[in-house]
């Protein structure tokens, strides 16, 4: 799927962490070397049944030799998450990717605000160990249907930081993250990984309060259609080998690269993943992915090519 081979991991150890929710610790098999990794770091799964999924990782980054990520067992699973719960066992054999980093903290930051929803506590939880760790500023607002499908509440409390619950069961509404972030400092850093309605709210809040270092942590595409002003058909020329494609109707611009012979990292194919990030040279980006931030988008330095397309007639690409 990629010219970065996978590594091979073995199935340490499983463990019930909530209400639908499992954890996975990972360990290298055979040779393998496991590669450090900073906080807010996914790895993916190529799991039995064909399929590529996307987990974050939650133990410490001061962890050597093993990843450990928790996974929730989706209602609407397309086989992904069902798969782990239902058949994934100790001591099986999985290959996984490198650890990547589309969710950075900024440890330069004054006071960072960290938001999740449900199972994105996975990689907020390891981002806020890592802020306390160095003795930052930094909170944790934790919102979740019930206290029973909330992970981690026990390591949280164990911190003794500062943690707002809200479990929509006992409070009797939905989190109201106005209320929640309001009255911070403009410098302030804010952090939010969870269902794409938390996202989004949480987007249009932190722009609202006039935040300008909000990020955000997508697990699911954000299903765009293309803007109106997308291109259909449109050129392609690759700076690097020189090469000019022809994008047609119906055909995806990563497709087409790989017919040609580009050697280009992929794996979810839905723009939540980060793997395929290409550089752009010059072309104006129809951009649908779920990784860049409205700002990336803006500058039209880079594209997801598994999803993203086209505005103008020709796109120049650093390949």
């Amino acid at each position: 799927m990629s010219h970065s081979s996978p590594l091979t991991a073995l199935v340490h150890t499983l463990r019930y962490e909530a209400d639908g929710i499992i954890s996975v610790e990972l360990r290298p098999y055979g040779d393998t070397v496991f590669a450090p990794f900073e906080a807010g770091s996914h790895i993916d799964l190529h799991l039995p049944n064909g399929l590529v999924r996307s987990y974050s990782l939650l133990n410490s980054p001061s962890d050597q030799g093993r990843y450990v990520v928790g996974i929730l067992r989706d209602r609407n699973s397309r086989g992904g998450s069902e798969y782990v719960h239902g058949q994934l066992r100790v001591g099986m054999q999985l290959p996984i990717s490198s650890p990547r980093n589309n969710f950075q903290l900024d440890l330069s930051a004054r006071h960072s605000v960290l938001v999740a929803g449900g199972i994105g506590i996975t990689p907020i939880y390891c981002m806020f160990r890592q802020l306390l760790a160095l003795g930052k500023s930094a909170e944790l607002i934790y919102c979740a249907r019930s206290r029973q499908e909330a992970a981690l509440v026990q390591e949280l409390s164990g911190l003794g930081a500062k943690v707002h619950y809200h479990f929509n069961d006992e409070k009797g509404v939905p989190p109201d993250l106005g209320a929640y972030l309001a009255n911070q400092p403009a410098d302030t850093h804010f952090y939010c990984c969870g269902p794409t309605p938390m996202l989004d709210a949480f987007e249009s809040t932190c722009e609202g309060l006039g935040y300008p270092h909000a990020h955000i942590e997508r697990f699911v595409a954000a299903e765009l259609p293309p803007s109106e002003d997308a291109q259909s058909s449109y050129s392609v020329e690759l700076k690097k080998s020189g090469k000019t494609l022809s994008i047609e109707p119906g055909l995806s611009l990563l497709d087409v690269l790989l017919e040609a012979g580009c050697d280009i990292d992929y794996s979810c194919r839905e723009g939540v993943c980060g793997s395929c990030e290409t550089r752009v040279l010059e072309g104006d980006i129809d951009h649908r992915d779920g990784v860049l931030t409205k700002a990336e988008r803006a500058a039209n330095k880079s594209m997801m090519v598994c999803v993203s397309g086209c505005k103008s007639h020709r796109l120049v690409l650093d390949l």
